[in-house]
């Protein structure tokens, strides 16, 4: 398994449960049937940049950082609104054009968000192809876009 698609079943396992040591990452991960190590864990805890926050019962569990969360959508939605110049759908894809140059950033920008519906980004200079896991994600994106673009 890709290590981003690893971190994108991490990010599911922390919204859905209070995990206090890596070895409950390794328990969870094989329980899905992901095979992986607690080194592998604590290179990706590293990598993910999580934090360990005060539980509701006494203890300490793993969250996201929630001001990287928000940096990168502010990124994300800057790029765009100074970037965009048309997007279109069709099935699963999205196909957002941009500004010469602005494509590998708005790419990059969009896997770090760890988005559901999304299956995976290409980007090239002033393209960047969004393929989502189903029609409705691709509908949810489209809406996305459009909120970011729409904000102030």
């Amino acid at each position: 398994m890709k290590k981003q698609e690893r971190q994108r079943y991490i990010k599911r396992l922390l919204s859905s449960n209070e995990i206090e040591r890596q070895e409950d990452f390794v328990r969870l991960l094989r329980a899905e049937e992901i095979d992986v190590t607690q080194a592998t864990i604590s290179r990706d805890i590293k990598d993910m940049q999580l934090v360990k926050v005060p539980s509701a019962t006494g203890g300490y569990h793993y969250s996201m950082p929630v001001q990287k969360q928000m940096d990168t959508e502010k990124k994300l939605k800057r790029t765009l609104k100074d970037a965009y110049v048309s997007y279109a759908t069709q099935d699963k894809f999205v196909l957002i054009k941009v500004l010469p140059g602005n494509g590998p950033a708005l790419a990059s920008l969009i896997e770090t968000m760890h988005y559901d519906n999304v299956f995976g980004t290409l980007g090239d200079d002033s393209t960047v192809l969004i393929i989502c896991k189903s029609l409705d994600a691709t509908l949810e994106l489209q809406q996305m876009i459009q909120r970011l673009l729409s904000d102030n």
